[in-house]
């Protein structure tokens, strides 16, 4: 079969129907018999990994098909509710699937019903100058599509053209993501992005109860992903939302009184503690091969021995997680601050409450900014890492400010002064990544107890190389803040600033 750059072409609101009488110029397309309707699952994990590369596993009737661009279909037992690819059975299917991440699961993102149908283009003599296999879906709401996978015969391009132009001619496209976006696909069920609308007229009160009470079931719908442990991004996606929770009560100055701040931060500090240690351990696994991509090969067997022990403690971390999230005393807690938030005439307001939320945001976002540039200023090759770490957290708030009122400003003048701030954040995460990485893996050698010496020393070897690299790699981190922030800072930036949130009261 001859190679071709996209074999697959996918066709909206069309049926096998729309085949018949298709014109192929001199050659006459000779269709099989199409298969009989099956119930079917797509399967992927959160990301979309496998759409992604242009291939499709389809869960049914305790098979699993994995489909890739050239209609290549690989075929084995397997559960249509999916799981980790590491507890499917031995087959095909697993052994093709063997790039996806360990720490991630399959799991339907639709269920639909499908059919397919063998076409081959052939002359007057009978000679077959293309084969197209073709998948009809169905979905439950009505949606239907084709999915065409073209086998051409080598030396016979024309034909494969031809099949080409007659398949856009009915709407066919290359965009198979954007095709499945159309039909059913959506992230994993129950992932939601709160989008909160607000008002220049409305109060700072309002606004940032809206904000917490938007952000709580975005992070509680992410409570069954993590018990299962399907994927560790339903674990990252409950952080996020617990985060933003928590930095509203921080930055939202006056909103609340002090006793009602208090209480809260307590509240959702202690729901975020309990994520921790998972989420770290979780990090460092989804990074493994680039701490292998670090050192020699001679020290990789210490890391391989203490990357099962992270594996080990991750399983642990796991089951702790899943069964604080079930406890009762965890849903009782979480319906009470629902309960609270749901009439926030109980919540006993600040000074700050009343404030017009234009103006407050003004204020927040221009103070934020000034601190910024205070602190940067100061930052140089010799600054203590306090210093950098707090400049990265004085840019992580303002960046959340900006986020949380960008409703109230410009789009365009908003995302102007946001992306070079991207730039500076992930230079400044990067430092502190590697602060991070390396006050752990010291604590891993100081507090872990090893079966014995000669595993010690081995893991102690390999641990020490790496946390050389990191100390390099930080400083690296380092010399480019100064220069970063100036980027960040232009003439124009600071301009911007001025313009949208600078109050005339305020002073430089």
């Amino acid at each position: 079969m001859a190679e071709i750059d996209d074999p697959l072409v996918v066709i909206a609101n069309r049926s096998l129907e729309c085949l018949v009488g298709l014109d192929c110029g001199r050659l006459k397309p000779v269709l099989s018999n199409h298969t009989e309707l099956v119930d079917a699952a797509l399967l992927d994990m959160f990301h979309q990994p496998l759409i992604r590369s242009g291939r499709m596993l389809i869960g049914t009737e305790g098979r699993l098909l994995l489909l890739d661009r050239n209609g290549t279909q690989k075929e084995q037992k397997g559960p249509v509710e999916g799981g980790p690819v590491r507890e499917l059975p031995k087959g095909d299917v697993r052994k093709a699937l063997k790039d996806l991440s360990d720490l991630r699961a399959l799991m339907p993102l639709c269920r639909f019903r499908f059919r397919s149908l063998q076409m081959a283009l052939v002359d007057d003599d009978g000679k077959i100058y293309l084969k197209v296999r073709f998948l009809e879906v169905q979905m439950v709401g009505g949606e239907i599509g084709l999915i065409a996978f073209l086998r051409p015969v080598r030396g016979y391009d024309r034909a494969l053209e031809m099949m080409r132009e007659s398949l856009y001619a009915l709407g066919g496209s290359r965009d198979l993501v954007g095709f499945l976006s159309g039909l059913c696909l959506s992230f994993p069920a129950g992932v939601i992005k709160p989008a909160i609308v607000i008002g220049e007229e409305e109060s700072a009160f309002a606004v940032a109860t809206d904000i917490i009470a938007a952000h709580l079931p975005a992070a509680r719908v992410n409570e069954k992903g993590i018990v299962n442990d399907l994927d560790t991004e339903f674990l990252h996606d409950y952080r996020i939302a617990l985060r933003k929770i928590r930095s509203v009560l921080s930055l939202f100055k006056g909103v609340y009184s002090d006793e009602v701040t208090a209480d809260l931060k307590r509240r959702f500090s202690r729901l975020m503690a309990k994520t921790g240690k998972l989420r770290d351990l979780d990090v460092y696994l989804l990074e493994k091969q680039k701490f292998f991509d670090l050192i020699p090969a001679p020290l990789h067997d210490g890391l391989e021995q203490m990357f099962a022990l992270f594996l080990r403690d991750r399983e642990e971390a796991a089951v702790r997680l899943a069964d604080h999230l079930i406890s009762d005393r965890y849903q009782k807690e979480m319906q009470e601050l629902s309960d609270l938030l749901a009439a926030p005439e109980h919540l006993q307001k600040g000074p700050s409450a009343e404030q017009g939320a234009h103006d407050y945001a003004r204020h927040l976002i221009w103070k934020r900014y000034r601190k910024i540039c205070k602190t940067a200023a100061a930052i140089d090759e010799s600054s203590k890492d306090d210093d950098v770490h707090a400049l990265r957290i004085h840019c992580k708030k303002l960046r959340y400010l900006m986020e949380f009122f960008a409703p109230l400003f410009p789009e365009e003048a908003i995302r102007s002064v946001i992306k070079p701030m991207k730039r500076l954040q992930d230079n400044l995460g990067r430092f502190n990544d590697c602060s991070v990485q390396i006050d752990a893996l010291s604590d891993f050698l100081s507090g872990r107890k090893f079966r014995d010496k000669p595993t010690q020393m081995k893991i102690a070897q390999s641990v020490g190389a790496l946390i050389a690299i990191l100390h390099q790699r930080q400083a690296a981190e380092r010399m480019l803040v100064a220069e970063n922030f100036a980027r960040f800072d232009s003439e124009e930036t600071q301009q911007t600033f001025k313009t949208l949130f600078k109050l005339r009261e305020e002073s430089e």
